[in-house]
């Protein structure tokens, strides 16, 4: 029988001695990984009733303890919370409330992000996997039980990385991650051979979905490191013969930084696979480590797949999976289908203030499986029987789609609304610009100005003397195709943009830092040129922060 949940994959490999995870200079085997997980199962199973499925909180970095906290949830019927470890204070205390979480798992070195904390129920049960006490609770008899476990059963809460409020935390039960696991592992296609390295949090679906879901799947081993690290990057793939990188958001881009080696392509990766990176990066990548990048357009609810194909046009998102028609892009306001995208003869859109929509899957048949205790935000999602992602694009005539932001990154300058990612690809067109995050922060009275802070390519100074403010204001007026209503009156050069777990641009916090920074410089009036921002400035405008 093929397996359907999470529970039948990991009884299925119960005596198998093959290698399941990579850590360090350790490694474990699928039979010992069911082990530790049955040994984690009975500690959480002593303080739940029978036919309860307990929510466990687990703040841990990529340690081993965390995949074996996943297995033992998933033998015994539990749900594993990923807790983000970025979050902090009162953030931090409403997500594990607002998840019912029982106990939280944690370790020495993060035990003070939850310390003085009201944590609900789990206030009776925070486990350190670093301390003596929970070395003792582990000699325990390992839990045997093999309880009934459906497809539809709940196995992890999931948190999306919003950027915007607190993140909703989106349902995957035990059916779905096993189904993602069998599809990912046949897309790559995984083989006994092959080594899947995830080095981002296991928190974030990169990791789980893409990453440990497709391995468990084909039975091979993944390999991880505590935090992502991009300058140990190749060393790990090599140290673990990875075949397989997973990744999102900028991951490539950081990994690009690190400066090139001679022998950078003697490594035994065959693919990289993920989402968010820039076309510029996933050609650089795949020549500079000699593999296959496999980039796609997804979301965590996954109910919308597009898929890069060589065919399409520079600067493309792609098609959607099976030349799907029932994806499009909607009006938000109206409802109604964008027009196309219309070029002129160097290339460059010239109606993208219509032509611009959200990315809608118009009949969906995927299970989105909800947000939990949410049903205004699954509602949201769901609006007359579609599917609104809450992403930009926009198609040309092919039916190629291009991204264009998140629905929460439009900008509002003097009545005009438009998306923040075509702003971002023209300033990205400067050869010192590594990565450029274009945000809204308030106009007086009403109204937004157009703010973007620029990460500055090795090669070039990172306190802005290689980027001088009249040349780069020389730049933005040769780009024909950047109206007068995107032009920043904000710029700020840094050295490093901040960043999520999830390695994506933290907005944010962009957004909330404004121009409180030495490193700013603006424009005190309509149409004039760039000048270093003071604090006399900044004290003026304070009084528009919210």
């Amino acid at each position: 029988m093929t397996a359907t949940t999470v529970n039948q994959v990991l009884l299925s490999r119960e005596e198998d001695d093959r290698r399941a995870l990579l850590f360090e200079d350790r490694s474990w085997s699928y039979r010992e990984l069911v082990r530790e997980g049955r040994r984690r199962a009975a500690i959480f199973r002593q303080l739940i009733e029978p036919g309860q499925a307990p929510h466990i909180g687990v703040l841990l970095e990529n340690v081993p303890e965390y995949f074996f906290w996943l297995t033992g949830a998933a033998l015994s019927g539990a749900v594993v919370v990923g807790i983000n470890s970025t979050y902090r204070g009162a953030q931090l205390e409403q997500l594990i409330s607002y998840t019912d979480c029982r106990m939280v798992v944690t370790s020495a070195d993060m035990r003070h992000l939850i310390d003085g904390l009201d944590l609900g129920p789990a206030n009776q049960d925070v486990i350190d996997v670093d301390s003596l006490e929970f070395r003792d609770r582990l000699d325990i008899e390992p839990f045997r039980e093999r309880p009934a476990i459906a497809d539809d059963d709940l196995f992890l809460l999931i948190f999306t990385s919003g950027s915007t409020g607190l993140p909703k935390a989106v349902r995957c039960t035990q059916g779905r991650f096993a189904r993602t696991g069998d599809h990912v592992a046949g897309v790559i296609p995984l083989t006994p051979e092959d080594v899947v390295y995830s080095p981002l949090p296991f928190f974030h679906t990169s990791s789980l979905f893409t990453g440990w879901s497709s391995a468990l799947s084909a039975g091979v081993p993944i390999a991880t490191r505590r935090r992502f690290s991009a300058s140990q990057t190749l060393g790990d793939l090599r140290r673990y013969h990875a075949t397989v990188l997973t990744y999102t958001g900028k991951v490539l881009n950081y990994i690009l930084a690190v400066p090139e080696g001679r022998d950078d392509a003697d490594n035994q990766l065959k693919m990289a696979m993920g989402n968010e990176a820039s076309p510029r990066d996933i050609v650089e990548f795949a020549r500079r480590f000699d593999c296959r990048v496999s980039d796609a357009y997804g979301s965590t609810e996954g109910i919308i797949i597009i898929r890069r194909d060589p065919s399409m046009p520079m600067g493309a998102l792609g098609k959607p999976a099976g030349d799907s028609l029932t994806v499009k892009v909607l009006d938000p306001g109206t409802g109604r289908e964008c027009p196309v995208a219309e070029f002129d003869e160097s290339g460059k859109v010239v109606n993208l203030d219509v032509a611009v929509g959200e990315i809608v899957e118009t009949k969906p048949t995927t299970s989105f499986e909800g947000y939990y205790k949410n049903e205004a935000a699954t509602t949201t999602r769901f609006r007359g029987g579609c599917y609104w992602s809450g992403d930009l694009a926009y198609r040309d005539r092919d039916g190629w789609f291009y991204f264009a932001g998140r629905s929460n990154e439009w900008l509002r300058v003097d009545g005009e609304n438009f998306a923040a990612a075509p702003v971002e690809a023209i300033i990205g067109r400067h050869p010192a610009v590594r990565t450029v995050a274009v945000y809204a922060v308030p106009d007086d009275p009403v109204g937004d100005r157009v703010m973007a802070s620029i990460e500055v390519a090795d090669g070039h100074s990172s306190d802005v003397p290689d980027i001088d403010p009249t040349k780069f204001d020389a730049f933005l007026a040769s780009q024909t195709d950047l109206g007068p209503k995107w032009v920043p009156s904000f710029v700020r050069f840094v050295p490093e943009l901040p960043k999520l777990a999830s390695m994506k641009i933290d907005r944010q916090r962009l957004r909330r830092e404004a121009w409180e920074h030495d490193d700013v410089w603006w424009r005190p009036g309509r149409g004039s040129s760039l000048v270093r921002l003071q604090e006399s400035d900044r004290e003026r405008l304070r009084h528009l922060l919210p």
